[in-house]
């Protein structure tokens, strides 16, 4: 029997396996020179996702309806359909909700006056669903609406029939479907929730929200890296750690800036147009030229640290979030290499869009850092997020959402957030919790879909192997921790 110190010392890491992904893929969401300009009107982006959704969604409404409502005819335009004929027409999806984010509170906000509170969900009893296309708009209604989820930018087809009252009251819904998918070479039965030995496996964690030195949140993130690269753990957690080739890390993973009322905050006034007395306002004291409070060089050093640990062993995928230095605006671009220290210097690390597409020999990989299906939660009643993740993959659309309530380049000729290529994993990060489900579409399509939960919450990671889709969550943390 060998000795356990000598198993360990023959553990040898896999290779990173070499991305079959196509270059269209690949840098989906660069931006051109051209792209960045709001020059442009965001209703083109609608009139785009139409024209290119149109043909997918017309195909799969006659195959769906050709049995049972074979006497069904396709008005082509939605202001041709006739009052009382059954018909089914082709269209984007507006939610007219009272209850969604207003410019006006925006507007409101920079001349002092203090805006309601963000809400967690938008949908209330007001809430009216039309269908629009080129020629203009029809108001939806029906019991078919009521066990859907629709969301503002959608392209479906609806069946129905036009009431007296102009009311397009809905039978049936369809959707786009999947998009094709390049097969992968061995995928076993892909509802395995265990580790084993065979090839690659891709560690995914996201929102480590690395802020001012914290004791707690620096020894989690510590024992993840160490565990990465097999410095922790028994035998067994070795083994495993010997078998990841990559890491992906999915969004925020800088904590926000917080103000708050402790030392350093000072009041002075403030000039606010339309106001007839400056209005008094807490500012951050300023120390030799930069706002002491709010400037910490703690987070990009330690995130720079270990950025650099973990590339010297495997390839690294650093995607921005939300409370990364990265624009608020959709897709995001990959953060500035030089930001992370030595870490810039190994091939092996490199920084990502977001959303991103990522190869993994013939695993293609999907994934964004978690705002377009926060976003689309807002609008549903439902608290499904992973049957929402999983539904955007019918839709063919993975932001539809966006430039309604989402912020996005206003795109001129294209729109990004449409999914052309079914992935097989499908990861999203910066969820609540940790849940997974292989989803099997109508051509034969299988994708893995993963929430990753916050890192910073709870400290968990999760694995996914790109050969067989099985996939593994890992928490790390100890008794002074709980």
């Amino acid at each position: 029997m060998p000795k356990a110190a000598e198993t360990l010392s023959s553990l040898t890491r896999p290779d990173a396996l070499s991305s079959t992904l196509p270059q269209e893929l690949a840098n989906a969401f660069l931006l051109g020179p051209n792209e960045t300009s709001y020059k442009h009107q965001y209703a083109n982006m609608y009139f785009v996702r139409l024209a290119k959704l149109r043909k997918q969604v017309v195909e799969r409404a006659k195959q769906q309806w050709r049995s049972t409502f074979s006497n069904t005819i396709f008005v082509s335009r939605i202001l041709d359909v006739e009052k009382g004929q059954r018909c089914w027409i082709v269209g984007t999806i507006y939610k007219e909700m009272p209850l969604k984010d207003n410019v006006l509170n925006d507007l409101a906000a920079e001349h002092g006056i203090e805006p309601p509170p963000p809400r967690l969900k938008f949908h209330s009893e007001g809430d009216q669903t039309l269908l629009e296309d080129e020629s203009g708009r029809i108001k939806l209604g029906g019991e078919a609406l009521s066990s859907a989820h629709l969301v503002t930018g959608l392209v479906v087809a609806v069946l129905g029939v036009e009431t007296s009252t102009g009311e397009f009251q809905v039978v049936d819904i369809c959707y786009p479907g999947a998009a094709p998918q390049k097969p992968l070479l061995e995928t076993g039965n892909g509802t395995s929730m265990d580790v084993d030995d065979t090839g690659e496996w891709i560690a995914l964690i996201s929102g480590l929200n690395i802020g001012p030195p914290s004791a707690a949140s620096d020894l989690r993130i510590n024992m993840f890296v160490e565990y990465l690269l097999g410095e922790t753990g028994d035998a067994s957690d070795q083994e495993i750690a010997s078998k990841i080739s990559r890491v992906i890390i999915s969004g925020d993973s800088f904590a926000p800036i917080s103000y708050s009322d402790h030392d350093g905050l000072v009041e002075e006034p403030v000039t606010v147009p339309g106001e007839i007395a400056p209005v008094t306002a807490k500012k951050a004291a300023k120390k030799y030229g930069y706002e002491a409070v709010a400037f910490s060089t703690h987070p990009t050093q330690s995130l720079s640290g270990h950025l650099t640990d973990l590339s010297r062993s495997m390839v690294v995928h650093l995607v921005p979030g939300a409370s990364d230095p990265s624009g608020a605006t959709l897709p995001q671009q990959p953060l500035p290499r030089a930001m992370f220290g030595m870490a810039k210097d190994y091939e092996s690390f490199r920084c990502e869009t977001n959303p991103c597409w990522i190869g993994a020999g013939d695993c293609h990989l999907l994934g964004n850092g978690g705002q377009p299906l926060d976003d689309i939660f807002r609008y549903i009643r439902s608290s499904d997020r992973l049957g929402i993740a999983c539904e955007t993959l019918k839709w063919r659309h993975m932001a539809p959402t966006a430039p309604d309530t989402l912020w996005c380049y206003p795109y001129f000729t294209a729109d990004p957030f449409i999914i052309t290529s079914t992935p097989h994993v499908y990861f999203i990060g910066n969820q609540p919790r940790f849940e997974t489900t292989i989803v099997e579409h109508e051509e034969g399509q299988r994708t893995r879909v993963i929430l990753i939960p916050r890192f910073s919450d709870n400290g968990e990671l999760v694995l996914v192997n790109p050969a067989t889709l099985a996939v593994k969550c890992i928490r790390m943390g100890c008794q002074w921790m709980d």
